[in-house]
């Protein structure tokens, strides 16, 4: 069996770097805890991944059914087949990925961002190899 090592010689360097990471994530859980209360109290909540697919899925294809039927009707009025229904189709389209990409952006916008380490120019100063 091996001996174990000899720790008394050592000097303090280690337990002080020891305890200050320590009260530094300590600093940070009850940061990230004070985080989740605030927005817990402003009602804010986190929708569901099924719920935003939902949404986005549900925009979209809205959109490109309204655009065919607003094609089949002007075919009907103006007696245009097929050319009213294409283009308008062409147009729910576009108005479809229009409406993602803002119900995307409304959504990222409303979530916060993911939990994890901020760079701070400090800590680079402080770790010595």
């Amino acid at each position: 069996m091996a001996k174990p090592q000899d720790t008394k010689g050592q000097d303090s360097g280690a337990d002080e770097v020891t305890r200050d990471l320590a009260s530094r994530i300590a600093s940070a859980k009850r940061s990230r805890a004070a985080e989740d209360n605030r927005a817990l109290a402003n009602g804010s909540h986190d929708t569901s991944g099924m719920a935003r697919g939902m949404r986005i899925g549900t925009e979209f294809v809205a959109a490109i059914v309204i655009g065919g039927i607003l094609g089949y009707l002007i075919d009907l009025g103006l007696g245009t087949s097929p050319w009213g229904l294409l283009i308008m189709f062409m147009m729910g389209f576009a108005a479809g990925i229009l409406n993602v990409t803002r119900a995307v952006a409304e959504l990222n916008a409303a979530s916060p961002p993911p939990p994890g380490p901020k760079p701070d120019a400090e800590d680079d100063k402080r770790i010595e190899h």
